[in-house]
């Protein structure tokens, strides 16, 4: 099936106010940057985003902060936005932080249809409170319960029009997890190829998750931090 879209803007049609999405990427990289600008230029808002993380102030999901388009975050590291911190600190923003062991699970478990599941991260910590707690072999377990979306958006190495998707390097975080997990699934990538150019034994995400896919442009691939010396 032909899941190729001309763009960002084709890609995100159906998105609206109040929606839940997962982003994939870790930190600045593997980040959905054109369907993020989309998202910002539509003015769509009160979204609840699930991402590990909140981008910075002027790039990434920092943009959608920016605009006062997020209502709520389910993340795991925010550390590098300060607008986050003070919308956060000024009540303006809703906030689930989640161990990033227990994010990335409690996606891959919405993927893959299981409703909840037991961990010992977060015992003994607010993460802990209003959970149901067990003992596993001695020791206390956290129920988490899985996370799914209206929609996914990832951002691949390459795919194909089938939505066959290949992530490089650390790309692979929460993208193959959050594929997954979305009801409807876009990906955006870096280089469009052919069905059958991909090694079968390459592919971290087939298409039977992917429901719109289109090639990306102009992607800044930022890092959030640069040393030099």
């Amino acid at each position: 099936m032909n899941k190729l879209v001309a763009n960002s803007d084709a890609a995100i049609e159906g998105i609206k106010d109040g929606m839940t999405l997962m982003l994939g990427g870790f930190g600045l990289c593997g980040i959905p940057e054109n369907c993020i600008g989309s998202l910002v230029k539509k003015g769509i808002s009160d979204l609840t985003c699930i991402s590990n993380n909140a981008g910075v102030d002027d790039f990434g999901l920092g943009l959608l902060l920016q605009k006062r388009q997020i209502k709520k975050m389910i993340s795991s590291y925010v550390g590098e936005n300060d607008e986050f911190e003070r919308q956060m600190l000024s009540g303006e923003l809703e906030v689930d932080l989640i161990p990033q062991g227990s994010l990335a699970e409690r996606c891959r478990a919405g993927g893959a249809g299981i409703p909840a599941f037991f961990t010992p991260a977060g015992f003994g910590t607010e993460v802990a409170e209003g959970k149901e707690i067990r003992d596993f072999n001695g020791k206390p377990h956290i129920l988490e319960s899985a996370l799914t979306a209206d929609f996914a958006i990832v951002k691949a190495w390459k795919g194909d029009r089938f939505g066959n998707l290949i992530f490089k390097g650390t790309a692979r975080n929460f993208n193959p997890v959050m594929a997954m997990a979305g009801k409807i699934t876009i990906a955006e990538v870096e280089e469009l190829v052919e069905p059958g150019e991909l090694d079968p034994n390459q592919i971290h995400t087939p298409g039977i998750f992917v429901q719109r896919v289109f090639q990306g442009a102009d992607y800044e691939k930022r890092i959030e931090q640069r040393t030099v010396r």
